[in-house]
């Protein structure tokens, strides 16, 4: 592909995804569209063991953008940063096709594995913003990933997941988060949880009014055969 058609293409991927944007010219200024041309070129460097060179492009990428790619990690079609500022992709973290990711999103290690230490993101997964995703798992395709929330494990295809540590609470829904981008309206385990207890705590409430007044029956029933 050449040069013309790449960005092209790049300019393509910001305007489909972001609604605030009213030009073309806009995607120049856009972070994301900055940091993978620079990833795209410290990439190249870095699978010819250009090392320092990829490092040197991928640090001023950093310092134009807040953003920080290892040129190390493996990024497919189609990624599009909204807004951008802290995300960080680890060296071995795999992107498939068209993901998604919010500012403060982290794709990292957990400091303790060798080798294939980041997570590696199926096609159409969407991560939003301050999401934690940590540890050489996969998050499977069309995949949703909550605001704030801490993953540590695999998540399956089409599973939505929140919370910290985060839970899968949503599976098999088949839209694509790069076509609904919805990063609100997404369950709260939490609150379910604290609704089940409730209304366990209504009906031990209600049994327990009800053995009241048969004790309170057989009393005075007792009382009266006396």
């Amino acid at each position: 592909m050449g040069i013309i058609s790449y960005i092209r293409d790049e300019i393509a991927v910001v305007r489909d995804r972001d609604p605030a944007i009213k030009s073309g010219m806009e995607v120049l200024l856009y972070p994301s569209f900055k940091v993978i041309l620079h990833y795209r070129l410290a990439h190249k460097l870095f699978l010819k063991k250009h090392y320092f060179l990829a490092r040197w492009i991928s640090q001023r990428a950093v310092r134009k953008t807040g953003i920080e790619i290892h040129p190390g990690a493996q990024i497919g079609k189609g990624l599009f940063i909204d807004h951008g500022s802290g995300v960080i992709i680890g060296e071995t973290a795999i992107l498939g096709d068209n993901v998604t990711l919010y500012q403060g999103v982290t794709l990292g290690g957990t400091g303790k594995e060798q080798g294939k230490r980041h997570p590696t993101l199926e096609d159409n997964v969407m991560v939003s913003a301050g999401a934690k995703v940590l540890g050489s798992f996969t998050v499977g395709r069309n995949s949703k990933i909550g605001a704030g929330s801490v993953v540590i494990e695999e998540v399956p295809p089409n599973c939505t997941v929140v919370g910290v540590p985060g839970r899968v609470v949503r599976m098999g829904d088949q839209k694509l988060p790069r076509a609904e981008l919805d990063q609100i309206h997404l369950p709260d385990p939490v609150l379910n949880d604290i609704r089940e207890l409730q209304a366990d705590n209504r009906r031990l409430k209600r049994k327990l009014d009800e053995l009241e007044k048969k004790i309170n029956k057989e009393e005075v029933e007792t009382n009266e055969s006396i």
